[in-house]
């Protein structure tokens, strides 16, 4: 791997991620709360997601200045860590948009109104959150310990790269049969419709989960299985975990927004997902490649935005068939 060098995770590093994200929370759910319930306009979305960008890049900026003014780094250290970061942060923003696309098949499963997705998405991203700091922190330390196990996320990158290429199954749009939600319908008891935004009711007296509680349990569900693919990626470009888990909550926290931005244009992105496998199988191969060949980050990142980018041109340029 490129980098050798030392985690730059110090108290005063983590203390200054961990003031951003909750402040940038409380923002975000202070202006959830102030719009209500009305559906999310294009315009907004776009907005957000811009300042969600915006902030991800205030960070960066921010490590690279600390670094290189900071003699026990430098100049050298402040590029390296950087680079890291925002390459971390372009993959996961990639790999955020197949999200999307099973969010928008969730949604589109349960019927649940524009209206109440937000505070769903929300929720959801929160919980993305815990679920990834407590991978990312799992993963460094068996990659500290078992330094082999990053060939095991390399054949596993390309393994799900290679699936991935393969024609997707309409049959997968339905969730009728999912495990989980038959467990859920066959232990708790959920009433028959939406109640607003809440995700419990009272019905003659006894709780009942609504069936949007269904849809966050869904979400998480799905964040859990892209998350197996998201945090080994990222592992491909630094080992450092402070790096890792920076670059990926940032990525994060803006998923909200860009679905918004992005759900019109699902069907219009068909070929993303080819995209989203090449870069996969990519990163894949070069953690398997690690003993022989030497690619560096900055490769790395103009690989991952070259194919992102031509897989979305493509999809424009040659719309898909109406069936």
């Amino acid at each position: 791997m490129e980098q050798a060098l030392p985690s730059i995770g110090s108290p005063f590093f983590y203390s200054v991620f961990f003031v951003a994200v909750v402040l940038m929370i409380i923002i975000d759910m202070l202006a959830l709360r102030q719009s209500g319930t009305r559906k999310v306009a294009l315009r907004e979305a776009a907005l957000w997601s811009a300042v969600w960008v915006a902030v991800a890049c205030a960070f960066g900026g921010w490590l690279w200045w600390t670094l290189a003014h900071d003699p026990a780094y430098g100049a050298a250290v402040a590029r390296q860590k950087t680079l890291e970061y925002f390459t971390g942060y372009v993959i996961e923003k990639s790999l955020a948009v197949d999200n999307i696309f099973v969010f928008l098949m969730i949604f589109g499963f349960f019927k649940v109104p524009a209206e109440y997705q937000r505070r769903v998405l929300s929720y959801g991203v929160f919980g993305a959150i815990v679920l990834r700091s407590i991978m990312v922190f799992v993963g460094a330390a068996l990659v500290q310990q078992f330094g082999w196990i990053l060939y095991v996320f390399g054949a596993f990158l390309l393994f799900t790269g290679l699936k991935m290429m393969l024609p997707e199954k309409e049959e997968q749009q339905d969730l009728t049969d999912n495990g989980l939600l038959r467990f859920l319908r066959r232990h708790m008891r959920i009433s028959p419709d939406f109640h607003g935004e809440a995700f419990f009711v009272m019905r003659n007296g006894l709780r009942h989960a609504t069936p949007l509680f269904l849809v966050l349990v869904m979400v998480e569900l799905s964040d859990v299985v892209f998350a197996v693919d998201s945090i080994p990626a990222i592992f491909a470009v630094t080992t450092d975990p402070f790096i890792v888990l920076t670059s990926n909550i940032f990525a994060i926290l803006g998923l909200r927004a860009m679905f918004f931005l992005l759900a019109d244009m699902a069907e219009r992105c068909h070929l993303l997902r080819y995209g989203l496998a090449t870069v996969l199988s990519f990163i894949g191969a070069k953690l398997l490649l690690l003993p022989w060949l030497h690619i560096p980050v900055t490769v790395s990142l103009a690989v991952v935005f070259v194919v992102i980018t031509a897989s979305v041109l493509a999809s424009l340029l040659f719309p898909k068939k109406p069936h």
